[in-house]
């Protein structure tokens, strides 16, 4: 099943850990489509962010129960993927200006 890359790559995860793995391991991670599958999220990344990818972990994230006074409510279930990259390969999408 083919989709377009930016159907499969929802938006980028930007926190202290994964910048912290960013300049470690050359990681970047992504909140991805929750149906999407470890190929898919490789061949999304090579083709809209033109890189080669070396490996890709995907996680699914429990969405927490909230509250608003009386009445409980869960937010919904998401998928991240941790993707590496090879040596020397870089994204410009995480530098600031």
């Amino acid at each position: 099943m083919t989709h377009d890359p930016f159907d499969i790559l929802v938006k980028p995860l930007l926190t202290e850990k994964i910048t912290g793995m960013q300049e470690q391991a050359n990681r970047v991670a992504f909140v991805v489509r929750s149906t999407a599958n470890r190929i898919e999220v490789r061949r999304a990344v090579e083709a809209a962010l033109k890189v080669k990818v070396k490996s890709v972990n995907i996680m699914t994230v429990a969405g927490k129960w909230k509250r608003q006074g009386r009445f409980l409510g869960k937010r919904p279930d998401w998928k991240k993927a941790i993707v590496t990259l090879h040596e020397g390969e870089k994204l410009e999408l995480y530098e600031s200006a």
